[in-house]
C-alpha cells in the first residue's frame, strides 16, 4: 500500500511533506519552478487529493504526485542553461520560453538543473538568446 501525505511545508527553499507511515520527504523547490515562484499565501492554500497521493495548489495551477519526493537526486545546479542564465540574470525566463517555443517550467527546470535537456535543445535555446543578442546589438 503506497503512503498518503498527511502534512506539507515550506522551509529553506524545499518543499516537505510527512506521511500516514511516518516519512518526512522533502525536494528542493527548483524542482517546482511555480512553487518556488509562489508567495506564501500561494503556497499555504494547497489541497490534499482525494486518495492521499497528490498535491493541488489551485491558486497556482500546480499538481505535484508523493513520487515525486522518491526521486532521488538533488538538482545539478552547474549546468550550461542555468549558467547562461545566471550570466544574464535580466534574461526574463517566461519571455525567453516563449521565443525559444518551449514551456517556461521546462526551461526553468533546465536552468536548476532537474532535467537536463538534449543536445539539440541547448543548441536550440543558444540561437534563441544569440538571436535575441543581434537584436539588441541592431538597436541604433
Amino acid at each position: 500500500m503506497e503512503a498518503k501525505i498527511k502534512d506539507v511545508w515550506f522551509k529553506d527553499g524545499r518543499v516537505f511533506i510527512s506521511t500516514d507511515k511516518g516519512e518526512v520527504l522533502s525536494r528542493p523547490l527548483e524542482a517546482f519552478p511555480l512553487l518556488m515562484e509562489a508567495n506564501a499565501e500561494e503556497r499555504a492554500s494547497y489541497i490534499i487529493g482525494r486518495f492521499g497521493d497528490d498535491i493541488r495548489w489551485p491558486m497556482i495551477d500546480e499538481d505535484i504526485h508523493i513520487s515525486s519526493f522518491y526521486r532521488s537526486g538533488e538538482p545539478e545546479y552547474e549546468n550550461e542553461i542555468g549558467t547562461l542564465f545566471r550570466r544574464f540574470p535580466q534574461l526574463n525566463v517566461s519571455q525567453c520560453a516563449n521565443a525559444i517555443g518551449i514551456n517556461k517550467t521546462l526551461l526553468s527546470r533546465y536552468i536548476y538543473g532537474i532535467k537536463k535537456p538534449s543536445s539539440e535543445r541547448v543548441n536550440l535555446i543558444k540561437d534563441s538568446l544569440r538571436k535575441l543578442g543581434h537584436q539588441l546589438a541592431s538597436i541604433k
